[in-house]
């Protein structure tokens, strides 16, 4: 069920928060309730996909449950492995295949697995959590609010990835309790700009940069067809993504509940480290804490943290995908970091404006090769950018481009809206109304488009 479908937003959402509000003062039911609710919404696709979340979360449950009246960390490894074991199954096989393939010129077959959606995200608060208990950072909760914790269905299928003691205690407060109109009205607000960021500019953009990455793999694309990808990507995949991040907060918000915070304005960033710090924050800190830190961070001496930040940003691509573009996407911005920090180290800062050029075209390179089907194509389009076939061409859709990046730019993030901007005022109240309203009607117009992240 996608946010910005007609059935999500005026049959699934209104039914769901009306139960939930009349079984409020009930922490037990109104957490059944969106247990439910998560379970209809994660079947939607295939109900097929539904046993496998369920089993993960069971497994681990009890993994740890068993290990609280054992004490042996052994039973805590077997949660991580069986974890790891799912998502690597399901995203990774064939890709292995396809590698093992490619290197011994042996003819093997494909598993053809099914990617079931959201694995990548409730696989990695799972093993969180298991990662938790053995470091004595997690308590035994029930199943019940640790189900919730996991299928809680605004952040299940993208994110944000939501740690267990960010979430679960918030299950215990009444959604009724003092607040809830500015709760209720601010998720509204958030809702509605994340719905226009995704229809209105995502979506549009889509359908002159899906063809042109297309038609780069079989041609090479002019100059002005070159910088329209890319820039029109690089916008694209930031208001499709940040914009689900806002409707799930919003969506959390009319239940009680604040997720946590993933996106501040990344385009304004002036270091590849300050992008990392603005983009997918919930993920860059789950890298951070389980991965980099493990590694070596920076306290080890400098080959040490060489070798944590491209390791940490190596994962952070195979994460994304099962391909080696994906890989070489992490590596490349791994590599920035490392970069990064010694020309930080040296006390030489470049003037604002400097900093963020680079780091723009930095994100953009990485961009082409992130949403490239293959090295070769992306190598052709990075050709083109760089005028290797002339400068001829137009740049596609500039109007639409120039809204994109100032709002992509100008917009507040969703926790901007909820601290500093958002204040009850009738006039914001009705032009969210008309916005939305224009919103649904536009979706109206056609089949609603999957959000980029779904694929991960």
């Amino acid at each position: 069920m996608l946010f910005q479908s007609q059935f999500y937003l005026l049959v699934f959402l209104p039914i769901l928060v009306a139960i939930y509000y009349a079984t409020a003062q009930s922490p037990t039911l109104r957490q059944w309730v969106l247990i439910a609710g998560s379970l209809v919404f994660y079947a939607w696709w295939d109900v097929r996909f539904l046993l496998l979340p369920v089993v993960q979360i069971a497994v681990t449950w009890l993994l740890a449950l068993v290990h609280e009246r054992s004490n042996r960390k052994a039973f805590l490894v077997v949660g991580v492995i069986l974890n790891l074991a799912s998502l690597g199954t399901f995203k990774y096989l064939d890709f292995v295949v396809s590698s093992v393939e490619a290197a011994t010129g042996l003819a093997l077959p494909r598993a053809h697995i099914i990617l079931p959606i959201g694995i990548s995200f409730f696989s990695f608060q799972l093993i969180s959590y298991l990662v938790d208990r053995m470091r004595n950072q997690a308590p035994i909760y029930q199943f019940r609010p640790f189900a919730l914790f996991v299928l809680l269905f605004p952040h299940l299928i993208a994110g944000p990835i939501v740690r267990h003691n960010e979430l679960i205690p918030q299950f215990a407060l009444d959604p009724r309790r003092e607040g809830f109109g500015e709760r209720f009205g601010t998720g509204l607000v958030i809702f509605t700009v994340g719905f226009a960021k995704k229809v209105l500019l995502a979506d549009r953009i889509a359908e002159f940069v899906d063809p042109l990455f297309t038609q780069a793999a079989s041609r090479p694309l002019d100059f002005g067809e070159a910088w329209s990808a890319a820039l029109g990507f690089s916008f694209q995949l930031f208001l499709d993504f940040s914009a689900y991040t806002e409707m799930a907060i919003g969506t959390a918000l009319l239940f009680g509940f604040l997720l946590p915070e993933n996106f501040r304005r990344p385009y304004l960033s002036t270091d590849i480290r300050d992008f990392w710090r603005r983009w997918h924050i919930s993920l860059s800190n789950f890298l951070r804490d389980y991965l980099y830190i493990p590694f070596g961070g920076s306290r080890h001496g400098p080959l040490r943290y060489v070798v944590a930040t491209l390791a940490t940003m190596g994962l952070c691509g195979l994460w994304h995908g099962a391909g080696w573009p994906f890989v070489v996407w992490g590596l490349w911005h791994g590599f920035g970091l490392v970069v990064c920090r010694g020309w930080q180290q040296l006390g030489r800062p470049l003037p604002a404006v400097a900093g963020w050029a680079i780091t723009m075209l930095f994100v953009l390179v990485g961009w082409v090769m992130f949403r490239s089907s293959g090295f070769s194509t992306a190598g052709s389009i990075l050709a083109s950018l760089a005028g290797a076939g002339g400068t001829g061409g137009a740049l596609q859709e500039g109007k639409l481009l120039v809204a994109a990046a100032l709002v992509s730019a100008l917009v507040p993030s969703a926790y901007e809206l909820k601290y500093r901007i958002l204040r009850p005022w009738p006039s914001l109240a009705l032009g969210a109304a008309v916005l939305a309203v224009f919103c649904v009607l536009e979706v109206g117009r056609g089949a609603p488009v999957n959000f980029i992240y779904f694929q991960f």
